[in-house]
């Protein structure tokens, strides 16, 4: 067994774990929880996005400062747009974020995996919640994108539960005859989604299974014997956003806490996927199959 399916045994374990046990515990003080979680997905799920450099440099030859200047100048650009976009349009932002989230989460599963069953994995951790905690989970967008872009996408959100379980079932049913071990990976999506606290499952899939699954592709796809390699690489992305969260903080000074931290969370994470896809998406249809270097 490689290492991703390991990971993803590990990941399919503790979601089915967390989500057996959600019920039964205590929760923490909502704002306390939210900072914990959000804490967590900035330290342990941000950094597979920092290892863009290594994608980028095999892909498009960078060599020197100017190479170099140009590309962090397009994947700036691109970030701000969407950021642009959430202060202009928020329920156009957060149907796009969704979507593309959806997109994204979508290359998680092993080849082979039909794309009609990727995205309805994609979606069971943005879908799913809808069902049984459709009040917190508008809570969240309200404080993302405000009550009216909320109350926009919620009922659609809800509508969309039984038929997205429904197809994720028969997903699952499907990849039971060929990889067992994918049809594990949906089903503990699906019942960590359906059963645990958005913030939480949400938390627990962006850094246990999309991140790592990412962070391991990306030491395969570097073809370096050393994990230490990809620690460097991550380092000056990562002073990057956190160089970035500091400024949104000081300029969202005057949104209370719990708003401040939601939006520089996942206002952050769509800036970042975006530029993030346009590289990585391209290297994952190639089957992450290093080019040859020019």
């Amino acid at each position: 067994m490689n290492a991703e399916r390991r990971q993803g045994l590990v990941f399919g374990c503790v979601a089915c774990l967390t989500a057996a046990v959600a019920g039964a515990l205590d929760r923490y003080p909502p704002r306390l929880e939210l900072i914990v979680l959000a804490a967590l997905i900035l330290v342990l799920g941000v950094p597979h996005g920092a290892m863009d450099t290594l994608f980028a440099q095999r892909l498009y030859g960078l060599r020197t400062a100017w190479d170099w200047s140009r590309f962090t100048a397009g994947y700036l650009v691109l970030a701000g747009l969407v950021v642009a976009a959430w202060a202009w349009a928020p329920t156009a932002f957060l149907v796009g974020f969704l979507l593309i989230s959806v997109a994204h989460f979508s290359g998680d599963p092993a080849e082979g995996t039909p794309w009609v069953s990727r995205i309805l994995y994609g979606g069971a951790v943005l879908v799913l919640p809808a069902g049984r905690h459709q009040a917190e989970m508008s809570g969240l967008f309200g404080q993302l994108v405000g009550p009216e872009a909320a109350g926009a996408i919620i009922p659609v959100l809800g509508w969309l539960v039984w038929p997205w379980a429904l197809g994720l079932v028969l997903a699952i049913g499907e990849r039971s005859l060929r990889d067992r071990l994918t049809a594990f990976e949906f089903a503990a999506v699906g019942v960590l989604a359906f059963v645990a606290p958005p913030l939480l499952a949400f938390t627990l899939f962006f850094c246990g299974m999309h991140g790592a699954r990412h962070i391991l592709r990306a030491f395969r796809y570097s073809g370096r014997d050393s994990w230490r390699f990809l620690g460097l690489v991550a380092l000056l992305p990562m002073i990057g956003v956190g160089l970035g969260s500091a400024a949104a903080w000081y300029c969202l000074q005057d949104a209370p806490l719990d708003a401040r931290v939601v939006q520089i969370v996942f206002v952050g994470l769509a800036a970042l996927t975006v530029p993030h896809m346009v590289l990585v998406e391209r290297v994952r249809l190639a089957g992450w199959i290093r080019p040859p270097a020019g």
